[in-house]
């Protein structure tokens, strides 16, 4: 291998150095703007100057670690010499690559790490030394934190979450003169690509009164009622919580029974109904189910005392009763996603409590009722974090909904922020207009009681599970549920492991069909059949070793879309002449309605 210096170091044109220079002097009064923009909030007394709480609980929580290391002298000196010894390696490595030696690498990349694609990352002896110190530092740091003793479980938890955000925002593909792809851009356009990318981030910051709000998609691009959520319905039900929207039929005939779907009140519905394509309302429409979705208010400071109870009355029940009086059914199937889903699970506790048949079977889309095994989330959950959201929300009645999008991009932090950074803030490029982006992006406010109810009584207590939430006047125990349940989990779910869904399977009294679905939260539930993508896997009931059921369970490529509709369709087979919305009621608009529109 030749010792010569390779990509972006081979000499080449030079740059355009007075419109280098005349580029720098505008990247500088676009910082300042975005200096100005960010400190707007401070200076008009809405936010609080000083270091963030967030910070706080970052450096306490790595600053116990550090502490256990130094307590000890001699794991000192071994974690010391460890370090040493490896950047040793790494140097012995570099100069005999320098020297034209064939050396493998001291460290490579997982086979899932996109940031170090560009050739130059392995071609280039400078960047390649960069890289395998990178990674030799941040599997260093990482496994001091794995090894670290006399932590408690939820510490370590939280220091090994840290130490990942720390490692991902100082890897050498965020910053302009560590990356290769990045310094040639630059030389390229004379820095003008800089320029842009602070104009979008001064707008960004804006955006985000006062704090980045991180730009995923081009958002000009998108918009409800016109290019998402275009499935043809009415609005057909409306409280201060929720707007009922039923839809339009597309067949001659539908299954008699109803579907009634609760999505997350974190997020707006439309995640399924996204476009045509992708759309499992279309396609449930389309299967000759009547289909009814909860479309949630983006709640403000008039809902701050809005409670789980609430939620479930004025919510779930008011909208299964509305249904039935449409359809005239005496029951409805349900169907709940993520923390709608646990909603809807407290409802069928308290209905179970009461004798009370007016739902006859759910199905709950990556639903957590167990929170023992509910993942990285559960970092950002503890007595002193609890007590920290809630003082917030009392400031205003809700927390801000960039809160809980900025936490789930957290728990992805190469796939979901700094990819955005480099592209959009560095190379100054617009990101490409994706549906499921800006729905994420598109973020609601949480009302105070309700988050402070859920956040305690769930995360922090585990009370779901353990049949100890009194809701209503009644005690809610999940075992009294004996209607039929599927449980739908996702292999790869951050958000919802498919392990702790497995786990809470076992809390219902009744029949349980478990299915766990490929990817993750958002794209192994909205994986439509014509796309032959992913796949699923059924097996006995979710009992016992959750490794054991996943072994010798049966695995089926594609959608799990027609293995659901054939078990809802089974329970109640019987068609009639199909619906037309609102029934005798009078509707109040088309579909998508006007909460889902009401921005953050």
């Amino acid at each position: 291998m030749s010792s010569e210096p390779e990509g972006p170091l081979t000499p080449g044109p030079l740059p355009d150095f007075e419109a280098l220079a005349a580029n720098t002097a505008r990247l500088m009064e676009e910082l300042g703007h975005a200096t100005a923009a960010s400190i707007k909030p401070i200076e008009e007394g809405r936010a609080k100057p000083g270091m963030s709480d967030e910070v706080s609980d970052v450096v306490k929580t790595l600053g116990q670690v550090v502490e256990q290391i130094a307590a000890d002298p001699q794991r000192l000196v071994v974690a010391q010499t460890s370090l040493t010894i490896g950047f040793l390696d790494l140097w012995s490595r570099t100069l005999k690559r320098y020297q034209g030696e064939n050396v493998p690498p001291a460290a490579t990349p997982d086979a899932t790490d996109k940031r170090f694609l560009d050739p130059d990352w392995s071609t280039n002896p400078m960047f390649d030394f960069v890289k395998q110190a990178y990674l030799i530092t941040s599997r260093w740091a990482e496994n001091l934190v794995d090894t670290a003793e006399n932590l408690d479980p939820h510490t370590r938890h939280k220091a090994q979450f840290y130490v990942k955000q720390l490692s991902s925002a100082l890897a050498p593909t965020n910053f302009v003169a560590t990356n290769p792809d990045l310094l040639r851009t630059t030389l390229a356009e004379n820095g003008e690509n800089l320029v842009r990318g602070m104009k979008m981030m001064v707008e960004d910051i804006k955006a985000g009164k006062g704090t980045l709000k991180l730009r995923q998609s081009e958002t000009g691009t998108f918009d409800v009622g016109i290019n998402l959520a275009t499935t043809p319905g009415k609005v057909v039900f409306q409280n201060d919580l929720f707007e009922l929207i039923q839809y339009t039929p597309t067949t001659q005939t539908v299954v008699k029974r109803p579907l009634l779907i609760v999505p997350p009140w974190i997020n707006k519905f439309y995640i399924l109904d996204l476009n045509p394509e992708k759309s499992f309302i279309r396609w449930a429409v389309g299967q000759g189910l009547t289909v009814f979705v909860i479309s949630w208010a983006n709640p403000d400071a008039r809902l701050a005392d809005k409670s789980f109870e609430d939620y479930m009355r004025d919510g779930i029940l008011s909208a299964v009763d509305r249904a039935r009086a449409i359809t005239g059914e005496k029951s409805v199937t349900t169907m709940g996603y993520c923390v709608g889903g646990t909603l809807l699970a407290v409802t069928l506790a308290y209905l179970a409590a009461k004798g009370d048949t007016r739902i006859a079977s759910a199905t709950l889309l990556t639903t957590q009722v167990d929170f023992e095994n509910a993942g990285d989330l559960k970092v950002f959950v503890d007595e002193e974090q609890v007590k920290l959201v809630e003082s917030r929300m009392d400031v205003r009645g809700y927390l801000e909904g960039t809160s809980m999008s900025a936490a789930f991009n957290m728990l992805r932090p190469n796939d979901l922020i700094w990819p955005y950074v480099v592209n959009v803030y560095l190379k100054g490029q617009h990101p490409f207009p994706f549906d499921l982006l800006y729905w994420n992006s598109d973020s609601t406010r949480m009302p105070a009681a309700n988050h402070s109810f859920y956040l305690r009584n769930c995360y922090l207590d585990n009370k779901l599970s353990k049949g100890e939430i009194i809701l209503g006047g009644e005690r809610l125990d999940l075992g009294r549920v004996t209607i039929p349940i599927y449980n739908l989990a996702a292999k790869e779910d951050h958000i919802a492991p498919a392990k702790s869904v497995f786990v809470g399977s076992a809390c219902f009294g009744g029949d349980v069909t478990y299915v766990m679905a490929g990817s993750g939260h958002i794209a192994g539930v909205i994986n439509p059949p014509e796309k032959v993508k992913y796949q699923y896997w059924t097996g006995g009931k979710p009992a016992g070793d959750f490794g054991a059921w996943v072994a010798s369970a049966h695995e089926t490529p594609g959608s799990w879309w027609p293995h659901w509709l054939e078990w809802t369709v089974a329970q109640a087979p019987e068609r009639v002449k199909a619906r037309k919305p609102g029934g005798r009621f009078k509707t109040l608009g088309d579909a998508p309605g006007t909460y889902v529109k009401v921005r953050s």
